[in-house]
Protein backbone atom coordinates (compact mmCIF):
# COMPACT_ATOMS: atom_id res chain seq x y z
CA UNK A 1 0.00 0.00 0.00
CA UNK A 2 1.53 3.34 -1.05
CA UNK A 3 0.28 5.12 2.41
CA UNK A 4 1.97 2.26 3.94
CA UNK A 5 5.41 3.11 2.08
CA UNK A 6 5.63 6.63 2.66
CA UNK A 7 4.86 5.94 6.12
CA UNK A 8 8.10 3.84 6.56
CA UNK A 9 9.82 5.98 4.32
CA UNK A 10 9.53 8.46 6.86
CA UNK A 11 10.61 6.48 9.35
CA UNK A 12 13.84 5.36 7.39
CA UNK A 13 15.40 8.80 7.30
CA UNK A 14 15.00 9.14 11.08
CA UNK A 15 18.60 9.90 12.44
CA UNK A 16 20.33 6.79 14.24
CA UNK A 17 23.92 6.40 16.35
CA UNK A 18 26.69 5.78 13.85
CA UNK A 19 23.73 5.35 10.88
CA UNK A 20 23.34 2.24 12.27
CA UNK A 21 19.57 2.03 11.41
CA UNK A 22 18.70 -0.82 13.84
CA UNK A 23 14.68 -0.87 12.69
CA UNK A 24 12.58 -3.52 11.34
CA UNK A 25 8.97 -2.84 10.66
CA UNK A 26 6.23 -5.47 10.90
CA UNK A 27 3.17 -4.40 8.94
CA UNK A 28 0.12 -6.50 10.16
CA UNK A 29 -3.43 -6.75 8.06
CA UNK A 30 -4.85 -10.06 9.34
CA UNK A 31 -7.37 -9.45 11.75
CA UNK A 32 -6.21 -12.94 13.77
CA UNK A 33 -2.91 -11.79 14.08
CA UNK A 34 -4.08 -8.12 15.35
CA UNK A 35 -6.60 -9.66 18.17
CA UNK A 36 -3.46 -11.74 19.07
CA UNK A 37 -1.24 -8.61 19.41
CA UNK A 38 -4.46 -6.57 21.34
CA UNK A 39 -4.46 -9.33 23.68
CA UNK A 40 -0.65 -9.24 24.27
CA UNK A 41 -1.03 -5.79 24.70
CA UNK A 42 -2.60 -5.68 27.83
CA UNK A 43 -5.95 -5.77 26.13
CA UNK A 44 -5.75 -2.76 24.09
CA UNK A 45 -8.93 -4.22 21.71
CA UNK A 46 -9.07 -0.74 19.85
CA UNK A 47 -5.80 -2.07 17.97
CA UNK A 48 -7.39 -4.62 15.94
CA UNK A 49 -9.88 -2.46 14.75
CA UNK A 50 -7.40 -0.70 13.04
CA UNK A 51 -7.23 -1.70 9.44
CA UNK A 52 -3.14 -2.23 9.51
CA UNK A 53 -0.85 -1.78 12.79
CA UNK A 54 2.94 -1.59 12.44
CA UNK A 55 5.51 -3.36 15.04
CA UNK A 56 8.49 -1.27 14.84
CA UNK A 57 11.06 -3.50 16.51
CA UNK A 58 14.70 -2.25 17.84
CA UNK A 59 17.74 -4.61 16.67
CA UNK A 60 19.74 -4.84 19.54
CA UNK A 61 22.38 -7.24 18.08
CA UNK A 62 23.00 -4.48 15.40
CA UNK A 63 23.70 -1.66 17.59
CA UNK A 64 25.80 -3.60 20.09
CA UNK A 65 28.09 -4.74 17.25
CA UNK A 66 29.30 -1.05 17.33
CA UNK A 67 28.13 0.59 20.81
CA UNK A 68 28.26 -2.42 23.22
CA UNK A 69 26.06 -2.61 26.00
CA UNK A 70 25.24 1.31 25.59
CA UNK A 71 24.03 0.66 21.84
CA UNK A 72 21.97 -2.44 22.82
CA UNK A 73 20.12 -0.70 26.05
CA UNK A 74 19.78 2.73 25.10
CA UNK A 75 21.01 3.55 21.49
CA UNK A 76 18.74 1.21 19.47
CA UNK A 77 15.51 2.21 21.73
CA UNK A 78 16.37 5.95 21.07
CA UNK A 79 16.99 5.01 17.02
CA UNK A 80 13.54 3.63 16.72
CA UNK A 81 11.64 6.26 18.75
CA UNK A 82 12.86 9.19 15.83
CA UNK A 83 11.84 6.71 13.56
CA UNK A 84 8.67 6.17 15.43
CA UNK A 85 8.13 9.90 15.60
CA UNK A 86 8.74 10.56 12.10
CA UNK A 87 6.10 8.03 11.16
CA UNK A 88 3.71 9.55 13.55
CA UNK A 89 4.32 12.82 11.78
CA UNK A 90 3.89 11.00 8.13
CA UNK A 91 0.53 9.73 9.51
CA UNK A 92 -1.07 12.72 10.56
CA UNK A 93 0.21 14.57 7.23
CA UNK A 94 -1.46 11.81 5.52
CA UNK A 95 -4.76 12.62 7.24
CA UNK A 96 -4.79 9.13 9.29
CA UNK A 97 -4.54 8.81 12.99
CA UNK A 98 -2.34 6.54 14.68
CA UNK A 99 -1.61 5.81 18.46
CA UNK A 100 1.78 4.57 20.13
CA UNK A 101 1.39 1.37 22.17
CA UNK A 102 4.41 0.54 24.19
CA UNK A 103 2.26 -0.86 26.90
CA UNK A 104 2.40 -4.51 25.96
CA UNK A 105 4.05 -8.46 26.89
CA UNK A 106 7.16 -8.73 24.78
CA UNK A 107 7.80 -12.11 24.81
CA UNK A 108 4.28 -12.81 23.69
CA UNK A 109 4.36 -10.12 20.96
CA UNK A 110 7.72 -11.89 19.73
CA UNK A 111 6.28 -15.09 19.71
CA UNK A 112 3.43 -14.58 17.88
CA UNK A 113 5.00 -12.62 15.52
CA UNK A 114 8.45 -14.81 14.83
CA UNK A 115 10.23 -12.38 15.52
CA UNK A 116 14.34 -13.59 15.95
CA UNK A 117 16.32 -13.14 18.76
CA UNK A 118 18.33 -10.19 18.62
CA UNK A 119 15.21 -7.96 17.90
CA UNK A 120 13.00 -6.22 20.23
CA UNK A 121 9.73 -4.91 19.60
CA UNK A 122 9.22 -1.68 21.40
CA UNK A 123 6.07 -0.23 19.82
CA UNK A 124 2.84 -0.96 17.82
CA UNK A 125 1.40 1.70 16.22
CA UNK A 126 -2.39 0.91 14.55
CA UNK A 127 -2.96 3.08 11.86
CA UNK A 128 -6.52 4.47 10.76
CA UNK A 129 -8.79 7.11 9.59
CA UNK A 130 -10.05 8.74 12.93
CA UNK A 131 -13.59 8.94 13.91
CA UNK A 132 -12.71 12.33 15.43
CA UNK A 133 -10.18 14.99 16.17
CA UNK A 134 -9.56 14.95 19.36
CA UNK A 135 -8.42 18.71 21.45
CA UNK A 136 -4.96 18.76 22.00
CA UNK A 137 -3.99 17.32 25.21
CA UNK A 138 -2.60 19.67 28.06
CA UNK A 139 1.29 19.90 27.84
CA UNK A 140 3.35 22.32 30.22
CA UNK A 141 4.69 25.34 29.40
CA UNK A 142 7.82 26.12 28.13
CA UNK A 143 8.89 28.40 31.65
CA UNK A 144 8.16 24.86 33.60
CA UNK A 145 10.56 22.79 31.37
CA UNK A 146 13.59 24.84 29.69
CA UNK A 147 16.32 25.46 32.72
CA UNK A 148 19.24 27.46 31.42
CA UNK A 149 22.99 26.96 32.35
CA UNK A 150 22.06 24.69 35.57
CA UNK A 151 18.77 23.04 36.48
Amino acid sequence: DEKIEKIIEAARWAPSAGNIQPWEFIVIRRLETKREIAKAALNQFFIEEAPVVIVVCADEARSSRVYGSRGASLYCIQDTAAAIENMLLAICALGLGACWVGAFNEEEVKRILRIPRGLRPVAIIPIGHPAERPSPPHKRTLKDIIHYEIF
